[in-house]
């Protein structure tokens, strides 16, 4: 009886041992938190309905200039209006701090894929200097709380599908970086983003603290188009949308056409009607075409 006592102390030894050798392998392999998977048929969705948006914009704003800036005093005035510097803040964060969370959400946090690079490195750059740098420079006249609003839900959209596909969904080639379609659009990003910088500094220049007069921008681009600034974004856009050759880049280049092409023409005719001196050799949007 004692070696059954004994031999039961052994094998319940031996079991208690092997439940803390088997605790002990599973314990050293953390759980992985839940992570986020690519469903392409969500993106290609998405994709869609910017696209649709686009040409919704189109026909909206193509006759008819957006009811704000320049364009407010013939129109009726919106009763809710945002400073301009906190209305830019407002609506541009989401587009920083949405992919920004994907990224961070992302599992492991790495930036190894080039997708992720990339989103970094020319998105959230781009929506950096628009969020934190512009708004706190600008001297625009205060936003209309309804335009606000719908800028707002289009950054988180937007932000929300460029980093989906970007950090979930996007696979390059080794040798993408190499690739004639990356260096051009970068090259092309890196030029409209210059432009529209320094064209945001001379519209900046024409006013001084407290005045909301509009002049005649001088100066870079403006010498020859009367959307300096927004050709330089459109520039920008596409060639983004060429360096990451993806759906939801493409279809966001689109709407950005889409929405300030028709603004740049309208403000043309603006100040064409305005200012008896201003140059009839320059273009609206495209120099030298347009």
């Amino acid at each position: 009886m004692g070696g059954s006592a004994a031999g039961r102390g052994d094998r319940t030894g031996s079991n208690k041992a092997g439940a803390g050798a088997g605790q002990g392998l599973f314990a050293s392999v953390p759980p992985q938190p839940p992570s986020m998977q690519c469903f392409p048929s969500l993106v290609l969705a998405l994709s869609s309905l910017l696209g649709a948006l686009a040409l919704l914009q189109l026909s909206l704003y193509l006759r008819v200039p957006s009811r704000y800036g320049k364009h407010e005093e013939r129109l009726c005035r919106p009763r809710g209006r945002v400073p301009a510097r906190c209305a830019w803040f407002l609506q541009e964060l989401p587009s920083f701090l949405v992919p920004a969370l994907l990224l961070a959400l992302r599992s492991p946090p790495r930036l190894e894929p080039l997708g992720c690079r990339l989103l970094c490195c020319l998105f959230c750059w781009h929506y950096f200097y628009r969020t934190f740098i512009y708004p706190f420079f600008t001297r625009g006249r205060p936003f209309p709380l309804q335009l606000l609003f719908f800028g707002t839900l289009f950054c988180i959209y937007n932000g929300f599908l460029q980093g989906y596909y970007l950090i979930y969904c996007a696979e390059y080639p080794n040798d993408w970086c190499t690739d004639i379609r990356f260096t051009s659009g970068l090259l092309l990003f890196l030029l409209g983003m210059g432009i529209n910088i320094h064209s945001d500094l001379l519209l900046r220049q024409l006013r001084k603290p407290g005045e909301v007069t509009y002049k005649i921008p001088q100066g870079g681009l403006f010498t020859y188009v009367s959307g300096a600034n927004y050709f330089g974004e459109i520039v920008e856009w596409f060639g983004f949308a060429i360096a990451t050759w993806s759906l939801p880049a493409f279809a966001f280049a689109f709407f950005t056409l889409c929405c300030i092409g028709p603004r740049a023409y309208h403000h043309h005719r603006y100040y064409l009607k305005t200012f008896t001196d201003y140059p009839k050799s320059r273009k609206a949007l495209i120099p030298f075409v347009f």
